[in-house]
C-alpha cells in the first residue's frame, strides 16, 4: 500500500509535482514540498483539505501555539495555506485524482512498475506527458512562484520541531527519552530555559538554543534487553560488575538497605511513615565487633 501526494497548479490543471509515500504523514510532505520549492519555487499559497497535518482540528487543544509542523514550516518561508471547507472547492486537485487514480494505475502496470523507488523515479516522464494533454494556458502567463531566498534554509526549516524546558541536572525529555545535555557553559546557562527538539526527514536528530547546536547524550527508555542474551551479552556483565563496584564503596550511610541507614530505603517498606526521623527496623543496628 502506498499514497500519492500531488501538486496541481490551479490556474492551468498541470501537474507540479508527484510523489509516492507509505503513508501520508508530515515527514512526507517536508521532502514532497522541498522538491516542489527547489524546482519552483515559492508560491503564494498552497490550497489543500483539512488533514491534521494542514491545521489544527482539535478544538481542545490546549498545548502548542494553535498552528502544525508543516503549518509553521510554510509560515516560515512565507507561504500561506488555505483549507477548502468541502472536495468541490478544491475542484481541480480532484478531478486530477480522478484522472490519476484511473490512467496513472494502468500506465504503471504498462510499465512494470512495482516499487515505491521505482514509481518515482518513473514519474516525471509521466507527469510531462500529462501535462502536454491536460495542461491548459493561463489567464494571466506570469509566473508568481518566487525564487528561494539565501536565508531559506530548508534543512532546518522543514523539520519537526519540539520545545523542551531544561532542568538542573542538564536532561530533557522529548519522545519517552532522555537527552542528557554535553556540561559546556552555555548548557549550564540554558537550566529551566526552553530548548528546541529537532527531528530531520533524513533521520537525524539534534537539540538547539537559537540556531546554536548543543551536544548531547541519549538515554532510550524504551530499549530493553532480552532476557535470553543477557548470559551472552560480555559487555553488560562487565558494566554490571562496574556499577556493583562503585557501589559498594559508597559510604554505608549511601548505600540503598544498608543496616547503617536505619530506615527503610523507601516508603514501600513503610507506608505512612516521613523519610525523616522514622524510627530504625529491628536488627537494623550493627552488632559490635
Amino acid at each position: 500500500m502506498c499514497t500519492l501526494l500531488a501538486f496541481v497548479d490551479d490556474a492551468t490543471s498541470r501537474l507540479m509535482a508527484l510523489r509516492f509515500v507509505t503513508s501520508e504523514s508530515a515527514f512526507d510532505y517536508f521532502r514532497a514540498t522541498r522538491a516542489y520549492l527547489e524546482t519552483h519555487g515559492k508560491p503564494v499559497a498552497f490550497y489543500s483539505d483539512k488533514h491534521g497535518i494542514f491545521r489544527v482540528n482539535s478544538k481542545d487543544a490546549v498545548g502548542g501555539d494553535g498552528i502544525t509542523q508543516f503549518g509553521r514550516a510554510l509560515l516560515a518561508l512565507n507561504i500561506d495555506i488555505i483549507c477548502a471547507n468541502s472536495p468541490q472547492a478544491k475542484g481541480r486537485v480532484e478531478r486530477a485524482f480522478g484522472t490519476l487514480q484511473d490512467r496513472l494505475v494502468k500506465e504503471l502496470r504498462l510499465a512494470g512498475v512495482s516499487s515505491i523507488t521505482a514509481a518515482n523515479a518513473w514519474l516525471p516522464g509521466f507527469i510531462t506527458a500529462h501535462n502536454t494533454r491536460f495542461g491548459r494556458d493561463p489567464a494571466n502567463a506570469k509566473d508568481l512562484h518566487r525564487p528561494l531566498a539565501q536565508a531559506d534554509d530548508l534543512d532546518e526549516i522543514l523539520a519537526w520541531r519540539e520545545a523542551r524546558t531544561v532542568t538542573q541536572n542538564l536532561t530533557l525529555h522529548y519522545d519517552r527519552m532522555m537527552l542528557l545535555l554535553d556540561p559546556t557553559p552555555l548548557a549550564r546557562g540554558l537550566v529551566r530555559k526552553k530548548v528546541d527538539v529537532v527531528n530531520y526527514p533524513d533521520g537525524r536528530f539534534a537539540v538547539q538554543f537559537n540556531g546554536t547546536a548543543l551536544g548531547f547524550k541519549l538515554f532510550d527508555k524504551i530499549q530493553t534487553v532480552q532476557p535470553g542474551a543477557i548470559v551472552d551479552n560480555k559487555r553488560l556483565s562487565a558494566v554490571l560488575q562496574q556499577v556493583k563496584a562503585q557501589q559498594a564503596a559508597y559510604p554505608a550511610r549511601q548505600q540503598r538497605g544498608h543496616a547503617a541507614r536505619q530506615r527503610p530505603p523507601n516508603n514501600l517498606e513503610a507506608p505512612g511513615l516521613p523519610s525523616k526521623g522514622r524510627p530504625p527496623r529491628h536488627g537494623a543496628a550493627a552488632a559490635p565487633a
